[in-house]
């Protein structure tokens, strides 16, 4: 089993900056791929970006270039720092362990920016 808390979400103005943070624990040696997901309301949660354990990263095209993913290994936790924000950018955010055998969801966070 592995266990995801978030953390770092709250409100900002357009144009502004967050970071959040995704602290794993658990069997952590059997997780491949981080993620980030989002999901609006009324809208089907969608991938934002994911880190492979080789540290290749890979992006949504709405977030490329305003979002950029990394990770602490010596602390297990996973950030996403988010520049630029748009209103559209507000949503829940998720983080996702991957391993061979199942995926694990943090609880989310809420990201909101405002006009």
């Amino acid at each position: 089993q592995v266990q995801l808390v978030e953390s770092g979400g709250g409100q900002v103005h357009a144009g502004g900056s967050l970071r959040i943070s995704c602290a794993a624990s658990g069997n952590i040696f059997t997780i491949y791929t981080m993620a980030w997901y989002r999901q609006a309301p009324g809208k089907q949660r969608e991938l934002v970006a994911d880190i492979l354990s080789s540290g290749g990263t890979r992006y949504a095209d709405s977030v490329k270039g305003r979002f950029t993913i990394s990770r602490d290994n010596a602390k297990n936790t996973v950030y996403l720092q988010m520049n630029s924000l748009k209103p559209e950018d507000t949503a829940v955010y998720y983080c996702n362990a991957r391993t061979l055998v199942r995926s694990f969801w943090g609880q989310g966070t809420q990201v909101t920016v405002s006009a």
